[in-house]
């Protein structure tokens, strides 16, 4: 079984249509857990109108923190809560492709000796197009999204680092790495990522060399220069 953990927070808008994907999903053999962490908006009655609307055939799980904990604590209360052998931490903006899960079990289930299984992806209108695991560019640069198939018993004891408030799926990808787990990659694009606003938080990559006074920017570099330290990278 997948267990499939939804973090959530002030997500009304686009909640419905992560739930809609999944319950498109070809394989059909998971749990969701929602983990919704002190929204203000009304998230939770997105969700209990789908789950009156729906007719659902597999178990959804909705619990609401009184406490704004922050994404990676949520991951992990959801994993603590589930009972998969494969964990998929999927973000509440996201739409899955129908065949999405199914494609990721096909490549974990072709490769034993691999701890999870990634794919290309859109953010927003742009392609993230990645490619096959290479350990030493890992350890250069993030590139593996969190919502990658994960074995469970690859996941790392402590689960996600709490402390970290930005690159946490780099630095989960990192901790597998020291531990001997490799990703395996799933040429295909697999997922979209929508984010909320007008305006994408994502910038070029020049801006990144050439401004790097720009408050995003250093906000950036630093949550680089903390991920480095933390798994001593050059």
């Amino acid at each position: 079984m997948i267990s499939i953990i939804i973090p959530v927070y002030n997500g009304a808008k686009t909640l419905l249509n992560t739930l809609q994907s999944i319950e498109k999903q070809t394989w059909r053999d998971f749990e969701v857990i929602i983990v919704d962490d002190a929204s203000t908006d009304n998230t939770q009655k997105v969700f209990e109108k789908f789950s009156h609307e729906n007719k659902l055939n597999n178990f959804y799980y909705y619990t609401k923190r009184e406490k704004n904990y922050g994404a990676p604590a949520s991951r992990n209360y959801g994993w603590k809560k589930s009972k998969g052998e494969f964990l998929f931490f999927c973000d509440a903006d996201a739409i899955l492709r129908v065949d999405a899960l199914e494609k990721m079990l096909q490549a974990l289930n072709s490769h034993p000796e691999v701890a999870y299984a990634y794919s290309s992806f859109y953010w927003g209108k742009k392609l993230f197009k990645l490619w096959p695991f290479d350990a030493e560019r890992l350890k250069k640069m993030p590139y593996i999204h969190t919502m990658s198939l994960i074995r469970r018993k690859a996941f790392p004891e402590n689960g996600w680092d709490e402390s970290i408030k930005k690159f946490q799926d780099w630095d989960l990808w990192l901790t597998m790495l020291k531990n001997g787990k490799q990703g395996v990659f799933v040429d295909d694009v697999l997922f979209q990522i929508k984010p909320t606003g007008s305006i994408s938080s994502w910038l070029p990559s020049f801006l990144y060399k050439f401004l790097p006074f720009l408050p995003s920017v250093k906000k950036y570099n630093e949550a680089m220069s903390i991920i480095k330290k933390k798994h001593s990278l050059n």
